[in-house]
């Protein structure tokens, strides 16, 4: 898989990946954590504008996955209940991954990709989630607390050792 900055053209692409993972997630017991048509196309934009949304591509050519790689502070995760932050140290947040079902190894090429920009690496899911928490847990992550998102539902927050070897 190649991944690369997303751009304004892919804009339609990644809505479909999107649309793909929100349907994917409610067959899969996970109705709640994408409803409403999140992301939606303006937080999109946001991500391609600041430089902070990637795209995967297969070995077709064809957008597969998206996801944004935020780096510093974000303010969702200032406030953990029930546990500890690994560190303090400079972190990137993984947010919004999502694939299109159409290729293997989207997690593990994500993750890859994000260690090589940020040593430190932060994520959070749905309870009901239990494929990403999964995912996280089998690429080292550990389970730090409770966050809350925007919206003021709690998410299961992870951080990524430094000294692990993911991806």
């Amino acid at each position: 898989m190649i991944i690369r900055a997303s751009q304004a053209g892919d804009l339609p692409e990644i809505l479909r990946v999107y649309s793909y993972a929100r349907s994917f997630m409610a067959r899969t017991g996970n109705p709640m954590q994408w409803r409403d048509g999140y992301p939606s196309e303006e937080r999109i934009q946001r991500d391609i504008q600041t430089g902070c949304g990637f795209v995967g591509l297969g070995e077709d050519g064809r957008i597969h996955a998206a996801f944004a790689l935020l780096p510093g502070d974000d303010p969702t995760y200032r406030v953990l209940e029930g546990g500890a932050w690994l560190n303090d140290a400079p972190y990137a947040t993984i947010h919004r991954l999502a694939g299109d079902g159409g290729i293997r190894g989207i997690f593990d090429a994500c993750i890859a990709f994000c260690r090589q920009r940020c040593a430190n690496l932060r994520a959070d899911t749905h309870a009901d989630n239990l494929i990403m928490q999964h995912l996280l847990e089998g690429a080292g992550f550990r389970r730090c607390g409770i966050i809350y998102v925007g919206d003021g539902s709690p998410r299961i927050s992870y951080q990524l050792p430094v000294e692990s070897k993911a991806g």
